[in-house]
C-alpha cells in the first residue's frame, strides 16, 4: 500500500528536524531514511555563492 500524502509529509517534517517516526513499517522507514540520505548529501556539497569571476563575452564588445 502506497503512503498517503498526509503520511509523506508527517515524515518528511520528522526527517528535517531530526526526529525519529516512532513506526516500525518498512515503507515509512523507507522513506525516511531516502529522506535523510538526501539531507546528508546536500550537506556534503559545496554551496556556490556570489557571482562567477569568469564569463563569455561577445568578440565585437572587447574594447
Amino acid at each position: 500500500m502506497a503512503l498517503s500524502s498526509y503520511r509523506m509529509h508527517k515524515i518528511y517534517i520528522a526527517a528535517t528536524m531530526n526526529y525519529g517516526i516512532g513506526s516500525d513499517d518498512p515503507e515509512e522507514l523507507a522513506y525516511y531514511n531516502k529522506i535523510r540520505k538526501e539531507m546528508d548529501d546536500m550537506k556534503k556539497q559545496p554551496i556556490k555563492k556570489g557571482i562567477p569571476l569568469t564569463w563569455d563575452t561577445p568578440e565585437g564588445m572587447v574594447k
